[in-house]
């Protein structure tokens, strides 16, 4: 159910869009066309407004909104392909550019995280921010041996401004998966899970300095990436401390290009580090917009702000290293085979209408230059492709698609004319056969070895006990179904709805009667007992809250 505070927020939302005069933007798109009307009938509207820029406008309102918003805003801003150019470059201030709040306030949480004064801890201290972002702020510093340094502090109560919104993100995505035709297949319950596990762990800035070490441990002894050493002794929950780096933002392209950096090998470098993250260290930065991208005057990248890391499991990530190569090298039905084969289309899916449909989306976008090319648009024609044929969403890989729409928009702002395929593909056959080649069995056997050592010894009095019980009929065989798990939970929640209609119907029933009843009831509200709407209105809630089309609320 929609909880009242929840009701009171979607008003706020509401208020801070008319507020803005978003209210003729968002009634002017093709879906809220047919409600146009509303826009004169509003009183705020018949008298004449000035109106700012309506890129300014949205920007000031994704402000306004609070973090996920601004996320959310960050997200889009990288897609300029997609975006009007106003609106695009005004989305793009949110990537370091989101209103500070007061240095004071920024010193006095430091305090109370170590407990002691800052000019205690730190040499000098710059109340004045470099960079603030939707979930903290950064402020330059020096330790007390002269090293340069950057604090990162959380915002004041952020926390509680993202719970607050999650909620209201689970209220939507359990309406939509309960109400719309295509709720479940999109699982949107799952992907809200998955966004808020993202948002926590962006909060524990611990955690993030643990993923910046590990970043640079990966990236050691490349000259593909620089990433800022983390002074573990200063880093707290809600404060951290890393070495302060200085480059040119990777958008200031005309920073690059005074310092002789080469755009077509910067850009491809750029997909060889988005690989190696992915395919080989299984550990991607998850959150590259410009914002968080530097380049040093030797041309390699430097990454900052580690909240937002990607992992998948071996089984996903073997799939989506196999669907990039078949698909660089147009296999089609191996796409749509290890569609099938992974279960992210139901199992007796036709491969060939698959495969043929894939090729239909897909061939166009070959042997053209980046600029030529919009991944948000073929992704549009993917999902389209994926609802005719019922393809469930994998929330695990949402992380990994906003990443590819990140990159993407990079290399779009470097070097428009780079060929993605032919940079990727080389790569990505090296990546499987070293996953699936000779090395990777000895790989394998070397790490599992110590393993098998241990076990080896047991392995005769194993095989004894399990003949012994097999030749005298002991041998006992368990097996649990997912699908026969998912069927009684079915039939339980069946059996749930229908004892509440019961109760429901026995309520307006009762309703019903307790009307005829003339002078029956003392307190009669609207020309009827207060008992009847009591027992009415409670009635017809259980009938609708377990109308048949969704699982329970969460």
């Amino acid at each position: 159910m929609i909880r009242p505070a929840q009701i009171v927020r979607m008003i706020h939302i509401n208020f801070v869009l008319v507020r803005h005069g978003l209210d003729e933007i968002i009634l002017a798109t093709h879906l809220f066309r047919p409600l146009r009307f509303l826009y004169y009938l509003a009183p705020w509207n018949w008298l004449p407004r000035t109106r700012g820029p309506r890129g300014a406008r949205i920007r000031s309102a994704l402000q306004d909104l609070g973090p996920i918003y601004v996320k959310f805003g960050q997200i889009l801003s990288t897609r300029q392909d997609l975006l009007p150019d106003d609106i695009a470059l005004e989305l793009a201030h949110l990537q370091d550019d989101v209103p500070p709040f007061p240095g004071s306030i920024a010193k006095a949480q430091i305090e109370a995280a170590y407990g002691k004064p800052v000019e205690e801890i730190f040499r000098k201290f710059d109340e004045t921010p470099l960079a603030s972002a939707s979930i903290a702020q950064v402020h330059a510093a020096q330790l007390m041996d002269g090293t340069e340094v950057v604090i990162k502090v959380l915002r004041p109560n952020v926390r509680q401004y993202i719970t607050r919104d999650v909620r209201l993100l689970h209220t939507i995505a359990w309406m939509a998966e309960r109400y719309w035709q295509h709720g479940r297949r999109l699982r949107p319950r799952e992907v809200v899970a998955e966004f808020e596990k993202t948002l926590y762990d962006e909060l524990d800035l611990l955690r993030e300095a643990a993923n910046a070490s590990q970043l640079r441990r990966n990236f050691g002894d490349s000259g593909l990436l620089y990433v800022p050493e983390v002074y573990w002794p200063y880093c707290r929950p809600e404060v951290m401390v890393m070495e302060r780096i200085r480059g040119i933002q990777v958008s200031d392209i005309a920073g690059l290009r005074a310092h002789n950096i080469d755009l077509k090998t910067l850009s491809e470098r750029g997909v060889e580090i988005f690989f190696t993250q992915v395919f080989q260290h299984n550990f991607f930065h998850a959150d590259m917009h410009p914002g968080n991208i530097f380049v040093g005057t030797d041309g390699r990248y430097m990454a900052v702000d580690f909240g937002i890391m990607g992992t998948l499991n071996p089984v996903d990530q073997r799939y989506l290293a196999e669907n990039f190569l078949a698909f660089f090298r147009r296999d089609y039905r191996r796409v749509a085979e290890l569609h099938v084969e992974s279960e992210w289309v139901p199992d007796g899916t036709r491969v060939d209408e698959f495969e043929s449909a894939i090729r239909t989306v897909c061939e166009p976008i070959f042997e053209k230059p980046l600029k030529e090319i919009s991944f948000g648009n073929v992704l549009l024609r993917l999902f389209q492709t994926a609802r005719r044929f019922n393809m469930v969403i994998q929330p695990q890989l949402v992380l990994l698609q906003k990443t590819l729409l990140n990159i993407e928009g990079l290399g779009r702002q470097l070097y428009p004319d780079l060929d993605l395929w032919q940079t990727a593909k080389p790569f990505l056959e090296r990546t499987m056969s070293e996953q699936l080649g000779a090395r990777s069995l000895l790989r394998n056997i070397r790490r599992n070895l110590p393993e098998w050592n241990e076990h080896l010894p047991e392995l005769p009095a194993l095989a004894y006990h399990y003949l012994e019980q097999a030749t005298s009929g002991k041998l006992r065989v368990e097996w649990t179904s997912r699908e026969v798990q998912k069927l009684r939970r079915e039939v339980q929640l069946a059996n749930h709805r229908t004892i509440s209609a019961i109760v429901g119907t026995g309520l307006v029933i009762t309703a019903a009667i307790i009307y005829g009843l003339d002078g029956y009831a003392p307190t009669m509200l609207l020309g009827a007992p207060l008992l009847t709407w009591i027992t009415g209105c409670t009635g017809v809630f259980l009938l609708l809250y377990n109308w048949p089309g969704g699982r329970n609320p969460p």
